[in-house]
């Protein structure tokens, strides 16, 4: 892969307007502008996060998370960019120079596809076809249909929210730029090849969209057959994949201090594990010469030092790695190929998360509710898909969007329209719409 074709502003579905542009280099701006400006942007404020949606206390939801990530990411391009273009001269006034900006935008696109919940809503859809009431459709959708249904995943979700032209919609989705897609797709492969972590790229519905996208940008295929269609990874999806890893690791210990979840001397121990000795004294001595008393001020100074840390890491890493990357042969992630001793910090909040975070009550409360919840619409909305004869199907498929396509003549495309709308739903309306199809709730008259 070579950098100069990899970066491309073309717009999928405006592909014979190209031509025509002449303010190229504000296009992957205008992509980012397009998607905050778009409704599935500003649901992400009510999509579970990690932890319930805010009462007293302000945690992280999808959409400060991808604000942040989106701000992370921008800082990595930036830095790739001014590092590689010492490296080669050829590349300083070219598209390349705008990768900063092309990660930022991927950065607010890249939890798009994410159901309501977390990631119990995602295990909801998965498992309601896979172990649920859902399994006996197996018999009546093609294999490949089936391997995305069971296997649903919010990163290909993310991509066909972008590019599947919906009813009364333009060719293209939202048609962004073809590097902009193309960053977003952490696993570029079907999900035939899911395989047991269960993580894929793209529907069958988007392939041939995928395929022609990274045909244009000169991404290494693994295999052309379309139901086990593979590429190696676009370069950029190590940035945004480190600026997301980075996020949710250390701000999940961060709104677990503030939640009571882990103690002060927990989270700091957590936090200057990153740094050696005359790093943890100089935090501390500045946190002492500014008079930082506050200790959830202390907590947000050390994980900015920590943020701060890793993205310089994760910038030396990706440009020590450039050419193996380009070759498809880089193993891993960024973080996972960091320095040992950063490696090791950051491992050791992984553990903490996974026992004390990830297993703590308000998490799982909310992710056993949302599952019954999800569960629910799943089995009430796809019987309606499927029999859409009855009266009570036809009242319920009444309250699918016209964008949806829910009366089509094939089964398949009426079962997608059923997970584009679940998927879609905030938590409050995902709820709101489990009360009333149950009849616990009535609207006010």
């Amino acid at each position: 892969m070579n950098w100069l074709q990899l970066i491309s502003n073309k717009r999928l579905g405006q592909e014979l307007r190209h031509p025509l542009r002449h303010d190229a280099r504000s296009e992957f701006k205008r992509d980012g502008d397009r998607l905050i400006y778009s409704a599935p942007f500003r649901r992400l404020q009510n999509k579970t996060q990690v932890f319930p949606l805010p009462g007293s206390i302000f945690v992280h939801n999808r959409l400060t998370h991808s604000l942040e990530v989106s701000s992370l990411g921008k800082s990595l391009g930036d830095d790739v960019a001014r590092q590689l273009i010492g490296k080669h001269p050829e590349l300083g006034g070219t598209l390349f120079e705008e990768i900063g900006t092309i990660v930022q935008t991927a950065g607010l696109a890249h939890d798009m596809g994410n159901p309501p919940f977390g990631h119990s809503g995602e295990k909801a859809i998965q498992t309601y076809f896979s172990e649920g009431e859902g399994s006996y459709l197996k018999e009546q959708v093609s294999p490949g249909f089936w391997d995305d249904l069971t296997h649903f995943e919010g990163n290909a979700n993310a991509f066909r929210l972008l590019t599947h032209r919906f009813v009364g919609r333009r060719p293209g989705g939202y048609a962004m730029t073809y590097s902009t897609l193309a960053s977003i797709v952490k696993y570029p492969f079907a999900s035939s090849m899911a395989g047991a972590h269960g993580k894929f790229g793209f529907f069958q519905s988007e392939a041939e969209v995928f395929r022609k996208i990274a045909t244009e940008l000169g991404m290494i295929c693994n295999n052309e057959n379309r139901s086990q269609l593979s590429y190696c990874r676009y370069p950029l999806v190590y940035l945004i994949e480190a600026a997301d890893d980075i996020c949710y690791e250390i701000m999940d210990i961060e709104d677990s201090h503030k939640l009571k979840i882990l103690t002060f001397a927990e989270t700091s121990d957590l936090l200057l594990g990153f740094f050696d000795e005359d790093g943890r004294n100089h935090i501390l001595q500045r946190l002492k010469d500014e008079d930082v008393t506050d200790r959830n001020e202390q907590i947000v100074y050390m994980r900015a030092c920590v943020v701060g840390l890793l993205e310089h890491e994760c910038v030396k890493t990706f440009v020590e790695h450039e050419e193996q990357i380009l070759n498809g042969e880089f193993k891993g992630s960024l973080i996972s190929n960091m320095s040992e001793p950063l490696r090791q910090a950051y491992q050791r909040c992984v553990k903490t998360s996974y026992a004390k975070i990830y297993q703590s009550k308000p998490v799982l409360d909310v992710e056993l509710s949302g599952y019954k919840i999800m569960e629910t619409l799943m089995q009430t909305l796809v019987n309606a898909a499927v029999h859409p004869e009855k009266f009570h199907s036809q009242q319920l498929i009444k309250r699918f969007s016209s964008q949806y396509d829910i009366h089509s003549d094939d089964l398949e495309t009426r079962l997608m329209a059923v997970v584009d709308y679940i998927s879609g739903m905030t938590d409050v309306y995902a709820l709101d719409v489990y009360q009333k199809i149950n009849g616990i709730a009535l609207p006010i008259v």
